[in-house]
């Protein structure tokens, strides 16, 4: 069967051996092919191929439920349920979606994007199962890096307490977006080297039940001898203490063990991780011999070579200059320490890494200990910078309350991926953290209008002493303007005129700021004059200049790449209420009350109307309504 013909998953049912090994082969080839020209997730989905093939084997989806932990790994899935066809609009806008979608097929039964949320799922789904009294099979599919988050451990105390039938499918490739860290890891390192646990374990539990009933003690002591024998054979057997069924490691790319163990694993009571060895990359040699992880998630590539192909770029990657510029602060200053959530790699921080080993500390996929660890470190006058996306800053956002903001601890938080991002979608768009930071007390939250401006305000983050600072940042690179020598201190709060006009204002930051002086230049030539503000602290305001426009009775219009709600533009509207100024005309552009889908950039903001084209058309409304009352003076 072609991959194209393939609409539903149960013709693997009569498959061997040869015709799944053909098919994962033929799998491998099309990703490898298909991803080299849209780009995508390509070495999570080459590691997951052949264990994707006995799932949808062994179980009936969507009868049972396969939850996949983060969605990476979730395009053989997608091809196996009748979604090959659309692989050429992967991650493009109104495209095939690069995660796990409810929308799009009936087997995608859990929307992910964030990572060590599927055994919560899982387990709520088992729950409804015996509720309702079904015999449905529950699947969790998650990372060795996302085992690591929180959640994840949460979730495992629980089904073990819980004693559910439930499958967890230990998916152990040993990276995550990064090389995995922690305890936790090393523990699954000692479980990897011990393969001959489950054949000795299952030889002395037959011996011991050839044992005759003339007594406990024997009995108790042939049980003690056998959990000896689990502890000499693997250090520390975490999965079997909380209760669960431990089955592995079992080889990833082994399709007969595979099928045995998760035929095992469908049929044993109770809660089951099975520990599956996977190689990240696996049957692209570029890919496989990849040790720091470049093909996580990859856009265009050579084929043959496995060069990436990038479109040419005017300024800096945003990410990298925010980390040069710690490495440029930390030099001076020993009281600076960079946490991230294994981010090293996203975020840019390899050369950070190089050069003050002791200083970078990447806890992992755990963002309220990043968040938590770094209000420690700030309670002894340390200066601790959080690098952290911005979409993954929302799982921290109590610790950020609680445990930073209440406590007015000196916590700087670089915001990366802050806007729209573009082919990750919904989950990923980084346009929450604006209306859930700024409503805390004490937070300060500002944007630069490009790179040199971003530069000057990590530098003002390390200089401020007075509490928590939060610095967005899109992803992608500047604009390639010149880049000032020495870093500056911007005053806290400070806003900057970019353009001088007498009929209306545009407060705008960060990544809108081009279409402002775009629509600036259109309104100049049909004599509209128009005041281009640089709001570069979001909070807090720059109460002069805020004041001293709505003493003028200008009408403003507020852009900002964020949601509208709660965001930069109410803010203006409640300052502008708190004064009096009722009569004040304030327009605001921004993310509507929806999450955005996945997509260029470019073509994401077009279909929620933010363009230069609606800037100038609402400024020329706002402009007439104020000249048609009679408003200005």
């Amino acid at each position: 069967m072609k991959l194209e013909e393939i609409q539903n998953p149960q013709f693997l049912k009569n498959y061997d051996q040869e015709q799944l090994k053909k098919l994962a082969l033929e799998i491998r080839q099309f990703l490898i092919s298909k991803l080299s020209v849209t780009g995508g997730h390509l070495g999570a989905n080459l590691g997951v191929v052949e264990l994707t093939l006995a799932l949808h084997k062994i179980f009936d989806s969507p009868k049972d439920k396969f939850i996949w932990d983060v969605g990476h790994q979730a395009y053989i899935h997608k091809i196996l349920t009748g979604r090959t066809g659309q692989f050429d609009t992967l991650r493009q806008y109104k495209g095939l979606c690069g995660f796990p979608k409810r929308i799009e097929s009936e087997h995608d039964v859990w929307e992910t994007g964030h990572s060590s949320t599927s055994l919560s799922a899982a387990m709520g789904m088992a729950v409804a199962r015996d509720l309702k009294g079904t015999d449905e099979k529950v699947v969790a599919i998650i990372g060795d890096g996302a085992l690591t988050g929180g959640m994840a451990l949460e979730a495992l105390n629980h089904i073990g307490h819980e004693k559910k039938d439930l499958i967890v499918v230990l998916n152990d490739n040993e990276m995550s977006i990064a090389p995995n860290v922690g305890a936790l890891h090393s523990v699954l390192g000692r479980m990897r080297t011990a393969k001959k646990y489950n054949k000795a374990k299952d030889e002395l539990e037959s011996l011991i039940r050839k044992i005759p009933a003339f007594g406990g003690k024997l009995a108790a002591t042939a049980e003690r001898v056998k959990d000896s024998l689990k502890y000499m054979l693997v250090s520390g057997m975490f999965f079997e203490e909380l209760g669960y069924t431990y089955l592995g490691p079992v080889d990833g790319h082994d399709l007969e063990d595979l099928e045995e163990n998760l035929r095992y694993a469908k049929k044993t009571e109770g809660p089951v991780i099975v520990h599956v060895l996977t190689k990240k990359g696996k049957g692209y040699k570029p890919a496989e011999q990849d040790i720091i992880d470049h093909w996580h998630g990859v856009g265009p590539y050579k084929i043959e070579s496995g060069e990436k192909i990038k479109a040419k770029q005017a300024g800096p990657s945003y990410s990298r200059l925010v980390s040069d510029t710690l490495c440029t602060l930390s030099e001076t200053d020993e009281r600076i320490v960079v946490i991230t959530p294994a981010m090293i790699l996203g975020s840019q921080l390899q050369g950070y890494a190089e050069k003050f080993p002791d200083r970078l500390f990447d806890v992992g996929i755990a963002e309220q200990h990043a968040m938590t660890m770094a209000a420690g470190l700030a309670t002894q006058n340390m200066k601790p910078v959080l690098s952290i996306y911005s979409t993954f800053l929302q799982r921290a956002y109590d610790q950020l309350v609680h445990d930073v903001a209440r406590q007015n601890l000196n916590v700087i938080l670089t915001i990366d991926r802050a806007g729209l991002v573009g082919a990750d979608g919904e989950t990923h768009q980084g346009v929450f953290d604006i209306a859930f930071m700024r409503h805390v007390p004490n937070m300060v939250i500002a944007m630069g209008k490009d790179e040199n401006e971003l530069q000057h305000l990590v530098n003002t983050a390390v200089r401020y002493d007075d509490g928590p600072i939060a610095i967005r940042y899109p992803r992608g690179n500047g604009i390639g303007i010149e880049m000032d020598p020495d870093l500056e201190e911007i005053p806290i709060g400070s806003w900057e005129v970019l353009k001088e006009g007498s009929d209306a204002v545009i407060l705008t930051f960060g990544t809108t700021i081009p279409m402002a002086m775009e629509a600036w230049e259109i309104l100049a030539k049909q004599g509209i004059s128009v005041r281009v503000v640089n709001a570069r602290f979001i909070k807090p305001f720059d109460h002069e200049m805020m004041l001293e426009i709505l003493q003028e009775g200008l009408p403003i219009l507020t852009i900002e790449e964020a949601v509208l709600q709660g965001g930069f533009g109410s803010s203006v509207l409640e300052y502008a209420n708190d004064h009096q100024f009722h009569s004040t005309i304030v327009d605001r552009m921004g993310i509507p009350d929806c999450f955005i889908e996945h997509g260029s950039v470019t073509k994401l903001l077009e279909e929620i109307g933010m363009t230069t084209e609606a800037v100038v058309e609402r400024t020329k409304k706002m402009v007439s309504t104020k000249r048609k009352k009679g408003l200005y003076t």
